[in-house]
């Protein structure tokens, strides 16, 4: 699992029909020991309603197909959380 920031919105007007009715969204993975943000943008599928700004769970590969019930969609990864709080202890943190 990946935890990440919501960045923006995909619209695609010409997609595979069976992603017809998916919500994607631009995540940026978080890199909470080091409080830095990794800059590898990816798209998610949104099945839960996050919003840009939010920290969010993300599954990816036969997780993220898995998690959406249709283990045949053509999709990489999905938002599966929205976090409300990350603690990490403070002798794993990067100083």
């Amino acid at each position: 699992m990946i935890i990440g920031k919501v960045i923006g919105n995909v619209w695609a007007t010409r997609k595979d029909e069976n992603l017809n009715g998916f919500k994607f969204m631009v995540v940026e993975p978080l890199d909470h020991s080091s409080r830095e943000i990794n800059k590898s943008t990816f798209v998610a599928v949104d099945q839960i309603g996050a919003g840009v700004g939010e920290t969010v769970l993300v599954v990816n590969g036969s997780s993220a197909r898995r998690s959406l019930c249709q283990g045949d969609l053509p999709v990489d990864a999905s938002i599966i959380g929205i976090i409300d709080k990350v603690e990490i202890s403070p002798e794993f943190k990067d100083d």
